[in-house]
This record gives structure tokens, C-alpha cells and sequence, in this order.
């Protein structure tokens, strides 16, 4: 008879759950019943209104086992059958999901990427880099016919292969601003080798419109980052209407719902390119599913979304574009909760809704 395993995990409850208001994003911190802290980071919402929720959704956490990762996400998701899926909502499950995993890797003292299946790579391509850049329209555009608008999207593309060198990487995100005509008429002039891939060149929820893009594009198709979970990506892959999926660990429900959905991409042969503006630490949860998945091309993220001190720093990035894989237990991020509360109290980080119009004074897509 095998001699009896201790379940360190068995017995660890969450304590507290509080959400940090710091600005531009939002922080979850999970207190346990053995000290360990687990943190997580809400992007691109009105951050007083996310905190609100994520601290109204403790209920559910409080008292539970952090490391039932999965049922604790089944449980947050499919609460309420009006807000499941939405939004909002999703967006902070995906704070909380990253809290879990956190707790969960610095209980058994590895980093989350082991608890994942452990890793496929040893260093993640990351853009930007001096080696791969992505560009965009530069603001919304209204479709007047004329061949300068087109010119003006070309020569993007070819000041960014300056800087890149021909064997770098250039992407160009459409960012739903440019019309489908004038998509059509950029696909004219864009060759197959132009660019590693064109990016949310449609507004998202219209297969139709995208399998159109797609017999027009010469160039790889990526979308993704509004797609939230399993559900909404899987018709996109079964229509076969892009060639790179980017999931957003922020949006899309977190470190769970990304593994989950990396393997569905996989089973239709379509690498991710995670799509990413989170903080460092936002960011830092992400790389630790990319290290883990093997269908991978590229990861986007951005050091700057954050003020200077509010998370330590566990990986850099080297003159290739590539970054080492997270280090320490859990997601390898602490946090200053104290610094992080002060950035949130400044008036120029308060969050603030976009407001995007056209030459004419309609409103744009974005």
C-alpha cells in the first residue's frame, strides 16, 4: 500500500478579496488562509465600476478552496444568466482567474507555466521590438475614393519595414476603423510577404463580412481579442476565416479560458498571437499560457502601462524581440498595493471613454 500523500492544497481557503482602483486598470488581490496573496489585473473597463463588481463577486470566492481554479470560473461565469458572457463581467473573472493561478503556483512553489502542462518554449517572441512592430490607421478613416487614402496606409507599412529590416516582422491593425471598400482597395496593393498579418480588418460579429475580407486579403488574417471564451472563437475557427487567433487573457476569462482556447485553435491548425495592453502584471499571466501552448507565433505587450515600481520585474526582453520565461512561484509578479492605490488617485489616470468620430462628425468604430 502507497504511503499517504500530504494535499497541501486541501485545506487553504480565501480570506479577502479586495480590487485596487489604479487608475487605468484595476488590481485583485485574494488574501488566503495561509498568507499566501494572489493578484490579478481588470483591463479596459471603467475601472470604479469593475472594482465594484469584483468585490461584490467575493461572495462567490471567499471562503473557497483558490486552487478549484475551474470550478470557482464555473461558478463566477454561469451565476447570473443575465450578466454571463458580458463584458464586464468577463473581464473581471479574468482579474480573479489570475488571482487563482497565482495562489495556486506559489502554493505548490512553481511558476503557473508548470501547472499548465509545463513549458513548450524556452523564450516567448514578443513585439515591440527593433524586429517586429505592429502599426495602425492612425485614426478612423471615411472612405472618399481617393487613391491618397490608400497611399497613406502603404506608406505605413513600408516606414515600418524600414525600421524592422527585411527579415523582421511588420503588422498592420486595421482596428475596425477602416471601411470594407477601402480595406478592398489596401488589399490591392499589399503582397502576400507584406506583412506577418492584418488585424481586425471587420468589425467583429459578421462571419459573412470576414470570409469576404478573407477571399480579397492576400496577406494572413488575425482576430480575436473581442472574442470571449470557447464559445464565441469557435465559430470563427469553424468558418476557417482567419489564420492567427489573439486571444486576450484579460478579456476572454483569464489564464483558464486562454489555455482552453489555445487548444481549440490548435485542433484547427490556427496559431495565437495573444493580444495584450494589460500592465506588467496583466501581462506577465498571459506569458505563462504561451509558454505552455505549442501552436504559438507571437505575443504582444507593453512595459509602460503601469508606473514604475508598482510590480516587480521577473523577465526582459533581449535584442530579438525575445523575452525569458517568467520566473518565481505563481505568476512571479509582486505587487505595491500602496503605489498602485496613489496611481489611481491621480486625475490624469482616471479612466475615461474613448470618443471616436469620423471627418463629418459621426461616430467611428474601434
Amino acid at each position: 500500500m502507497a504511503d499517504p500523500v500530504e494535499d497541501r492544497a486541501s485545506s487553504i481557503r480565501v480570506t479577502h478579496l479586495r480590487a485596487i482602483n489604479a487608475g487605468r486598470k484595476g488590481y485583485v488581490k485574494l488574501e488566503t488562509s495561509v498568507g499566501i496573496v494572489g493578484w490579478g489585473e481588470i483591463n479596459n473597463m471603467n475601472t470604479p465600476v469593475a472594482c465594484q463588481l469584483a468585490e461584490s463577486m467575493g461572495e462567490m470566492i471567499v471562503g473557497e478552496n483558490p486552487t478549484r481554479v475551474e470550478h470557482l470560473w464555473q461558478r463566477m461565469y454561469r451565476s447570473h444568466r443575465n450578466l454571463r458572457g458580458g463584458g464586464l463581467m468577463t473581464h473581471v473573472i479574468s482579474g480573479i482567474d489570475m488571482a487563482l493561478w497565482d495562489i495556486a503556483g506559489k502554493l505548490h512553489g512553481v511558476p503557473v507555466y508548470r501547472l499548465l502542462g509545463g513549458p513548450c518554449r524556452d523564450k516567448i517572441w514578443m513585439y515591440p521590438s527593433a524586429k517586429a512592430l505592429k502599426i495602425s490607421p492612425g485614426a478612423a478613416h471615411y472612405h472618399t475614393g481617393s487613391p491618397a487614402d490608400v497611399e497613406a496606409l502603404v506608406e505605413r507599412i513600408r516606414q515600418a519595414r524600414a525600421k524592422v529590416g527585411p527579415d523582421g516582422a511588420v503588422m498592420f491593425d486595421a482596428h475596425s476603423m477602416l471601411p470594407p471598400p477601402l480595406v478592398r482597395q489596401f488589399a490591392g496593393h499589399l503582397k502576400s510577404d507584406d506583412l506577418l498579418f492584418l488585424e481586425e480588418a471587420w468589425v467583429p460579429g459578421n462571419i459573412e463580412v470576414m470570409r469576404r475580407v478573407r477571399e480579397e486579403v492576400p496577406v494572413p488574417l488575425a482576430t480575436g481579442e473581442r472574442d470571449r471564451g470557447i464559445w464565441e472563437v469557435r465559430e470563427i475557427l469553424e468558418a476557417q476565416v482567419i489564420d492567427i487567433l489573439q486571444p486576450d487573457c484579460g478579456h476572454g476569462g483569464g489564464i483558464t479560458q486562454m489555455k482552453k482556447v489555445a487548444a481549440l485553435a490548435e485542433a484547427h491548425h490556427v496559431p495565437i498571437a495573444p493580444h495584450c495592453t494589460m500592465s506588467y502584471l496583466g501581462l506577465t499571466a498571459s506569458l505563462h499560457v504561451a509558454a505552455s501552448v505549442p501552436f504559438f507565433l507571437i505575443h504582444e505587450g507593453y512595459t509602460s502601462q503601469m508606473a514604475e515600481g508598482v510590480a516587480t520585474k521577473t523577465w526582459t526582453m533581449d535584442e530579438e524581440g525575445f523575452v525569458n520565461l517568467p520566473e518565481g512561484p505563481g505568476l512571479g509578479v509582486e505587487m505595491d498595493e500602496s503605489l498602485a492605490q496613489q496611481v489611481g488617485e491621480q486625475p490624469d489616470q482616471r479612466f475615461q471613454w474613448p470618443d471616436n468620430r469620423l471627418v463629418d462628425g459621426s461616430v467611428a468604430d474601434y
